[in-house]
């Protein structure tokens, strides 16, 4: 109680107050410099949303590897990422790879510096779209960069697909199919806009994975171009599996990873660590069923199903030791040949050993038939695909249906068959060796004008002259195409 009014008695009234007025000031200073210390952790956390498809046919791919360079993937769609310090315990399987979009940092996770790192979260769902708050990004095609010097995420909008690529420290639940990018709030405190991508997941948009053709041209080839750099190190991840598809190209697959398959989405599945991501396939060229290197790609099919023959025979003018072998390729559907025996006997006559032969899912045997041959011929179809497992220096005869499909037959198969060192042969059909001479009168403009119909669309087009008409060779016509290609055995 003395105590008190001493201090009463030490200051005026005028003097308390101002005392009061500066113990507020210093009150607030105390709270400003709390704010100030801890403002990194008491900021926003910005969300990096990429929303995945994963529709039917989409796969993921992941990489297993050291090293800095990221590749990508394919099948329908992938995702790859890179990253020694974790392997995939999954048996499931997929059937095509994805889309892709990429992000870098290297910062590490737990760091409690002013740069605080902050988990960004990608989600897959219908559509792969990419949100981010940075200010600094750049859109599709251009690089964000970190420190001003190394690129963060780069996206590429092409005409024909999208991917993204991403490095940094990533976490994959493959419960939720959300990824996690672990991000420096470097790139945080510089945001102040969204920027969004949505990504079509095909190396092809609206690709056409269940036909053997488009399997080989938008997915398997691009798969190559991605994963093959890795030598095996590389995880595929796939969602809305295809067993069906991975059965049918399940050799290709495992000589292209070693690792099992992680199915995405799938109950009971563990969170996946990687320190890069590619969603997405890469395609080398516009091209159908090309590559850079095809005689690469071909020695990789030599490997991956142990076909011995690398070279088609050649024929001494000193006489036929051995006849080569004339593969006819059979169809049970559409565009078959009404009269495949006398070909096969007109063949044999002319020299060939001749065998007749309809490619199925299995492909181990159709690689095998297809490489043991030094020619082969067949209808403008999808089992001329099978000419990539062909040996060097053979024939494709490639029939051409009436109704003007040269440009798709050109397109589809003369042009790639060059790069693949295979020589080629084609022959057009007359109308009378059609089987829509019967169907229709003669003055149809299915038979006197198959360009109107082209007009009306492909679907139009490929209804008639590809899903209703048979092929009925004359035989003395072709027979002057067997013996061209006998004449190039003898070069």
């Amino acid at each position: 109680m003395m105590y008190d009014t001493l201090l009463s008695r030490s200051f005026s009234k005028h003097e308390k107050q101002k005392l009061r007025y500066w113990g507020l000031i210093t009150c607030l200073l105390i709270a400003l410099s709390f704010c100030t210390v801890f403002k990194p952790y008491l900021g926003p956390l910005p969300v990096l949303n990429l929303r995945l498809s994963i529709g039917a046919g989409q796969k993921l791919e992941i990489v297993n590897d050291t090293s800095s360079s990221l590749k990508l993937i394919s099948g329908d769609d992938a995702i790859l990422t890179k990253n020694s310090a974790l392997m995939a315990n999954d048996t499931s399987s997929s059937q095509q790879v994805v889309k892709e979009i990429a992000r870098k940092n290297d910062e590490p996770i737990n760091n409690t510096s002013s740069s605080q790192e902050i988990i960004k979260e990608i989600i897959m769902n219908n559509t792969v779209k990419l949100n981010n708050t940075s200010s600094k990004q750049t859109i599709a095609g251009d690089i964000i960069t970190k420190n001003k010097t190394e690129p963060v995420s780069v996206c590429n909008m092409l005409e024909r697909s999208d991917f993204c690529e991403i490095k940094g420290d990533i976490r994959i639940d493959a419960n939720s199919s959300t990824v996690y990018i672990v991000s420096s709030e470097i790139d945080i405190l510089a945001a102040s806009a969204n920027t969004s991508w949505t990504i079509k997941p095909y190396a092809r948009k609206g690709g056409y994975s269940g036909n053997h053709f488009h399997a080989f041209t938008d997915i398997i080839l691009p798969l190559y171009s991605t994963a093959q750099p890795f030598n095996g190190d590389v995880q595929l991840l796939v969602t809305d599996r295809k067993p069906w598809w991975v059965a049918k190209f399940n050799v290709l697959l495992n000589a292209l990873s070693r690792y099992e398959i992680i199915e995405i989405g799938k109950r009971g599945e563990s969170t996946h660590c990687f320190s890069s991501i590619t969603v997405g396939l890469k395609r080398q060229s516009s091209k159908e069923l090309n590559l850079d290197s095809m005689g690469d790609f071909r020695q990789f099919l030599r490997s991956s199903y142990s076909l011995r023959k690398t070279t088609a025979i050649k024929i001494n003018n000193g006489g036929l030791k051995k006849r080569p072998r004339l593969v006819i390729i059979s169809r049970q559907r559409s565009r078959k040949f009404s009269n495949i025996g006398e070909i096969a006997q007109l063949a044999k006559r002319l020299g060939y050993k001749v065998v007749v032969f309809e490619p199925d899912a299995n492909v181990s045997r159709s690689a095998q038939v297809m490489n043991s041959c030094d020619v082969v011929m067949g209808v403008h179809g999808a089992g001329l695909t099978n000419m990539v497992f062909l040996p060097l220096n053979a024939i494709l005869i490639q029939v051409i249906p009436f109704g003007g499909a040269e440009w798709v037959s050109k397109t589809y198969f003369q042009e790639p068959a060059k790069d693949m060192n295979i020589r080629y042969l084609e022959y057009k059909i007359s109308l009378k060796e059609s089987s829509l001479f019967e169907q229709y009168p003669a003055d149809h403009v299915v038979l006197r004008n198959p360009y109107a119909i082209q007009k009306q669309g492909w679907e139009a087009f490929r209804s008639i002259y590809f899903d209703k008409q048979n092929v009925k060779l004359d035989l003395d016509g072709f027979r002057h195409t067997l013996l061209k290609a006998l004449e190039l055995l003898h070069q």
